[in-house]
């Protein structure tokens, strides 16, 4: 087949586009260039969309014998990710660029473009399985490496995109995907892992929240107070609503301690009026979930699934019951989860079979 290897600049990126050449595929390598202004790329190692990866994505693509280009997105990924972020913390929820990045541009923007050019598949560092199914649907799995499983934030892919990708690390550990590098004289072979969000360039989100939203015009309220849940005690004032986050605990500042001598943490967040609702631990546990714009890997369920649900990055499962509906799906927490926010994406699996996804609207505690 002929296939596109989306490389990162990391090591992940870069083993997956070696072992696809050696298996036998015409390899082209693409670096996604995200950013309007390349003044604005970090330094170091903090992201994924730097000048430096670049150059590292390059290097690897010669050590491969590839083809390598660099494609410029950041017009949609100012529209599809930057815009879409800034627009959820305004109205009080909390999104997953990350997620969202695989959905509008890896797996949206970069395969459409691919097919028109004659491709038939990208593939990506992603640590998840993909097998076919005894109805002949492409499955996505879990990981092996379950430390590294990023089938999460794949939840998002149709089985369209899925018949259409190709995830060659699935099957192997972080570790020996770094020995491997090494073996094929990958100069990425220690390079870390990126981490935070790749278009805040000095990990501040808060801040870059607070510049960006004024400056955009997309708040009303910059301000409000921080109540009590249950009593309505105002207990302090806030400049910014998208400074918190549901269960957040630390950074309140609201001063005296709370009767019973426990700290309080996030409930609610009101991006209307501004208020900031807090309360006990015991308050955070969540028992349903209803969820919108839902995404089926494969066919969508249309009754009752027992199954297991992940409602963060990396964060556990949860036994859960789902139950479709005409414009997303309920879901009821068998075991109770804390810290969930609207935003947020809520992926449901089958063992470890991802069978969809959708957005986080509201909560039932």
């Amino acid at each position: 087949m002929r296939v596109l290897a989306a490389m990162s600049g990391g090591v992940d990126s870069a083993v997956a586009a070696a072992r696809a050449a050696e298996a036998g595929h015409e390899v082209t390598g693409i670096h996604l260039a995200l950013s309007r202004n390349p003044q604005s790329y970090r330094t170091g190692a903090r992201g994924c969309c730097t000048i430096e990866d670049s150059n590292d994505a390059r290097r690897a693509a010669d050590v491969i014998g590839i083809p390598f280009y660099v494609w410029d997105l950041s017009d949609r990924f100012h529209e599809d990710v930057v815009e879409d972020f800034l627009a959820e913390y305004a109205d009080g929820r909390t999104p997953n660029p990350c997620l969202r990045c695989n959905e509008k541009i890896k797996f949206a923007a970069v395969l459409e473009r691919g097919l028109a050019l004659g491709f038939d598949a990208v593939v990506t560092g992603h640590y998840a399985q993909l097998r076919t199914g005894a109805d002949g649907l492409i499955e996505m799995h879990r990981a092996v490496d379950g430390a590294k499983d990023q089938s999460y934030v794949l939840g998002v892919l149709t089985q369209d995109q899925l018949a259409h990708s190709l995830f060659p690390l699935g099957d192997t550990t972080k570790p020996e995907i770094r020995a491997e590098a090494e073996r094929r004289g990958l100069q990425v072979a220690a390079k870390p892992d990126s981490h935070d969000i790749c278009f805040i360039s000095d990990g501040d989100t808060g801040g870059w929240l607070d510049e960006k939203l004024t400056e955009r015009g997309h708040v009303v309220n910059r301000g409000g107070d921080i109540v009590e849940s249950g009593s309505g005690e105002v207990l302090g004032s806030h400049a910014g609503s998208w400074r918190f986050t549901i269960g957040q605990r630390k950074g309140l500042r609201i001063g005296t301690p709370a009767a019973d001598g426990k700290p309080r943490y996030v409930l609610d967040i009101e991006p209307v009026t501004g208020t900031v609702t807090v309360g006990t631990r015991a308050e955070l546990a969540v028992t349903g979930l209803e969820c919108v714009k839902p995404l089926w890997c494969g066919t969508e369920p249309t009754a009752p699934l027992e199954c297991t649900v992940q409602l963060r990055a990396h964060g556990e499962e949860h036994r859960a019951v789902v139950l479709p509906g005409e414009h997303g799906f309920s879901v009821t927490l068998l075991d109770p989860a804390s810290g969930i926010a609207p935003g947020q994406a809520c992926v449901v699996y089958d063992g470890t079979r991802v069978v969809g996804s959708g957005t986080i609207a509201g909560t039932a505690r």
